[in-house]
């Protein structure tokens, strides 16, 4: 384990609050991140994402509340020791692999000796050995993410910052791309990765999810399914209307995803039979219906929208 840090080193936010003129992008945030962990910032656009990843590598300061990383303020935490992806490719195009992971190195003023070993590792962990006089420019989107990657891990830091590193990245990248974060955490590094894709949401040990700068939730994904007080059920049915279900009793929340429903119901026997005479009171005749396990993508519609009524979390029989 060449990685392995062997520190217990745990992230705390306490009420943090940052804003960009009128624009509050982060509003009271609070929330520990353990040592060791994969810790997930889940949301859409504009959910407070990247400023929360900015605070964290002390990049801005926060308006209010207080940051603290293995005891010490972000800006008095060891450089080195915090690995930073931002969320856009920052390298230089008209430098090859080796050149940019040497130019990054040299920043920390590491020796030759110990860039030249710790590239080998990197590359090979990475999967961009035999690439490394490759120009950055003429990377597919997958290796330049691999590329940044090998750069923030040259210090062998105790935390990665990742600020949405799969973004417009094709699925078998996104994929190769996690297996080697999870390589890294077993080695001992805590993670710190921000995304809007529900489906890397459940591959996190923990998740916030976001909305509008504000937390929503925050818990393992096994636990923040476990908040329906009810049953969800699949609707697909020949209806363009997103607020279909809105005035049928038995459903607490829905979501919409065009043709395809998700509805929070209460628990009934006959749930089917009455949303088949719901929407058959609405001209509606045809409709296909099957219950679902809610995934990651149910949880943050029915928490980012609720828009049925204040009774959705309560124990509805």
């Amino acid at each position: 384990m060449w990685f392995s840090t062997g520190v217990k080193l745990m992230i705390k936010f306490t009420e943090v609050s940052k804003s960009f003129g009128p624009l509050l992008a982060v509003n009271a945030f609070s929330c520990h991140i353990k040592a060791g962990e994969i810790f997930g910032l889940v949301g859409p656009d504009g959910a407070g994402k990247t400023t929360i990843m900015r605070l964290l590598v002390n990049l801005i300061d926060p308006d209010s509340g207080s940051i603290i990383i293995d005891a010490l303020p972000p800006h008095r935490f060891p450089r080195g020791k915090l690995g930073y992806m931002p969320q856009k490719f920052s390298l230089y195009g008209d430098l090859t692999i080796s050149e940019n992971l040497n130019f990054f190195a040299s920043l920390y003023s590491l020796d030759p000796s110990t860039i030249q070993q710790r590239s080998r590792e990197i590359l090979r962990l990475t999967g961009l050995s035999g690439f490394e006089n490759r120009m950055a420019d003429n990377l597919s989107g997958g290796m330049k993410q691999k590329l940044a990657l090998s750069s923030a891990l040259l210090t062998r830091p105790q935390v990665m910052i990742l600020d949405e590193p799969t973004y417009g990245v094709d699925p078998p990248s996104r994929k190769e791309f996690w297996q080697i974060l999870y390589r890294l955490n077993q080695e001992g590094i805590t993670i710190v990765i921000s995304t809007p894709y529900m489906d890397e949401a459940e591959l996190c040990h923990r998740v916030a999810l976001l909305n509008g700068g504000q937390m929503l939730q925050c818990d393992s994904p096994s636990a923040l399914k476990q908040i329906f007080a009810g049953q969800v059920v699949e609707v697909r049915a020949d209806i363009s209307d997103p607020y279909f279900f809105d005035d049928c009793r038995l459903v607490l929340d829905s979501s919409y995803y065009y043709h395809r429903f998700h509805l929070w119901t209460k628990e009934h026997p006959q749930v089917f039979q009455l949303l088949e005479e719901y929407a058959f009171n609405k001209d509606i005749t045809e409709l296909e219906l099957k219950y679902i396990s809610p995934g990651m993508e149910d949880v943050f519609a029915f928490l980012a929208e609720p828009r049925l009524g204040p009774e959705r979390f309560g124990n509805q029989q």
